[in-house]
């Protein structure tokens, strides 16, 4: 099934489809729309995850924004084909057997991918080993090892059992899945018939591997000691010999297993690149591979209409975006308005708050983490209050989940319940959707009027969420971090929050506040042909640089057939 694949790409999360809860956010987001644009350029690849049965979590919010999480109920079959081969991974002294769920993604011009996601669930494993694949990211740290053996070196041995021996190489996103590297160093050893493996041994597999490091903090990569990992993957032969290679500090640390062992290194944006390149040494280059999102399929179906009519062929050329600086102001303008209008609907029907289509509206949706600064907009209440006086009504659409064992993230949704509980009367209306998923960021990046977008600097690695939204016209209001570092013109794409990566929170608020009072809703509201320009100009010059077609054929240069 798999003799003419040459590209392995591995991520713990896969987005495809709303209705899957095989992701938990951007980074399975991003491999889903890396496949896609994968599938439209015909790359001989396939992919490999984890299948989480129970998904991520289904968020409930109270009245007061205090977040609780229930499983998610999807039945598999509607969605995925059971294939019938089976491979087995020691875990804790138990052959844990797994199987593999087929997904296929298919290309504009029908070239198939297809996406294999790894199950545990079967009758004749143990409960606890069955549980495997229940929960992403879910349980504590033997959990979270185990679901890693599974996805590297059981991804691996189901690789092979499909068909997959002429693969060239194998593309790590994140380090969930580096144990691979340790499964390809066992294969080598076999096949050459040797009792052990050695440095030399590594020096052959490392240009089969490929890693993109998606997090600028230590304490964000996965790292477990040594007795737990002795513990959860035993006595394994390579691991056991070349203990001191594969750890740092006493620790099996996922990434620089990933690091140590890959031929190309690369973070996912310019100044990513240059933090992580801080961060982890000058022994281990790193470039970078600013991301980018799947156009087609972000793209609000009006804002696709227009597309189609004025730029044929923009699909299977989205640099060809470029020439939306030529749409007239006037179809720009309605296209946005019918994604707003249905972005309204959903707010009032989901939300009861009653926001008004010709009230400037700004989005924001990310995980609900502490450092993402969600609640940034709301530090002065009273100062949010006189702008709405002096420049015109004002409504904010959020959304996002925190992780179930985040509670600084909860604590900060609820501080935007209380905002929005105060706000109220004010001019300034705010709504918190529930359960964020892949359909309510497609409502939400194609219907908002401005992207807001204010994490704490250095730590958005790149944030992609603002390029679904440039796609469909809605220009971003950010802090100075990640992507939109390239993607910024000021006054021309969007606007910065604050002139330098390095402001502090308190410039980051003012600069907030006067960008919108003083520059953003005079335009909105007394000068919209031009704010309609900045909109126009965000399809065209961040559309047309900010997708995965882009982002693949970099990747296809540096780093899987160089």
């Amino acid at each position: 099934m798999l003799s003419s694949a040459r590209i392995a790409y591995f991520s713990m999360e896969i987005g495809l489809e709303s209705r899957m809860p095989t992701y938990a956010g951007g980074l399975g987001v991003l491999a889903g729309d890396t496949i896609r644009s994968a599938a439209d350029a015909g790359l001989p690849m396939v992919a490999v995850s984890l299948l989480p049965r129970k998904g991520y979590c289904r968020q409930i919010l109270d009245e007061t924004g205090w977040q609780t999480e229930a499983p998610i109920d999807w039945t598999v079959s509607n969605h995925l084909t059971e294939l019938p081969q089976r491979v087995r991974v020691a875990i804790e002294g138990r052959d844990v057997a797994i199987r593999a769920w087929r997904y296929e993604v298919r290309g504009e011009g029908g070239h198939v991918i297809n996406v294999l996601f790894l199950d545990t669930d079967l009758p004749e494993n143990t409960q606890s080993d069955r549980r495997l694949s229940y929960y992403l990211y879910g349980g504590d740290a033997a959990y979270r090892l185990a679901q890693e053996a599974v996805l590297g070196i059981g991804g691996v041995r189901m690789l092979r059992a499909l068909g997959g021996t002429g693969l060239l190489r194998y593309h790590m996103n994140e380090g969930h899945a580096s144990l691979l590297v340790v499964e390809l160093l066992y294969e080598l050893t076999q096949r050459l018939g040797v009792p052990s493996a050695t440095r030399e041994h590594i020096e052959s597999v490392r240009p089969l591997c490929v890693f993109t490091t998606h997090t600028p903090v230590p304490a964000g990569h996965d790292q477990f000691p040594l007795d737990l990992v002795h513990r959860v993957l035993g006595q394994h032969d390579v691991f056991c010999q070349l203990e001191e290679e594969f750890c740092h500090d006493e620790r099996l640390n996922m990434t620089y297993l990933a690091l140590a062992h890959s031929h190309y290194v690369n973070g996912v944006a310019k100044r990513h690149r240059e933090v992580s390149q801080q961060m982890f040494g000058a022994q281990y280059p790193v470039d970078s591979i600013t991301n980018g999102v799947h156009l087609a399929t972000w793209a609000s179906s009006a804002m696709q209409a227009l597309f189609d009519r004025r730029i044929p062929g923009w699909r299977q050329d989205n640099a060809s975006m470029r020439y939306a600086m030529g749409f007239a102001i006037d179809e720009v303008r309605e296209a946005h308005r019918e994604a707003k209008a249905a972005l309204i609907r959903y707010v009032n029907e989901r939300t009861g708050v009653k926001m008004e289509e010709g009230v400037l509206t700004l989005g924001s949706a990310r995980r609900a983490t502490q450092y993402k600064r969600t609640d940034l907009i709301f530090s002065d209440l009273e100062r949010l209050r006189r702008i709405a006086q002096n420049a015109g009504t004002l409504q904010l659409v959020l959304s996002g989940k925190a992780h179930p064992h985040d509670n600084g993230g909860k604590e900060m949704i609820q501080r935007v319940f209380r905002a929005r509980d105060l706000l109220q009367g004010s001019g300034v209306r705010v709504a918190y959707l529930e359960d964020y998923d892949m359909e309510v960021a497609k409502l939400l990046t194609a219907g908002s009027d401005v992207w807001l977008n204010t994490p704490q600097p250095p730590l958005e690695a790149s944030g992609t969420s603002g390029m679904k939204a440039a796609i469909n016209g809605v220009p971003s209001l950010s802090v100075l971090d990640g992507w939109w570092l390239e993607g910024c013109i000021e006054g021309i794409t969007g606007w910065r929050i604050g002139d330098s990566p390095h402001a502090d929170a308190t410039t980051h608020v003012q600069a907030l506040y006067d960008k919108l009072e003083h520059v953003i809703m005079p335009l909105y509201y007394k000068d919209n042909r031009n704010f309609v320009a900045v909109m126009r100009a965000a399809i065209a010059m961040n559309g047309s640089f900010f997708n995965t077609e882009r982002m693949v054929n970099q990747y296809v240069t540096k780093a899987y057939f160089k």
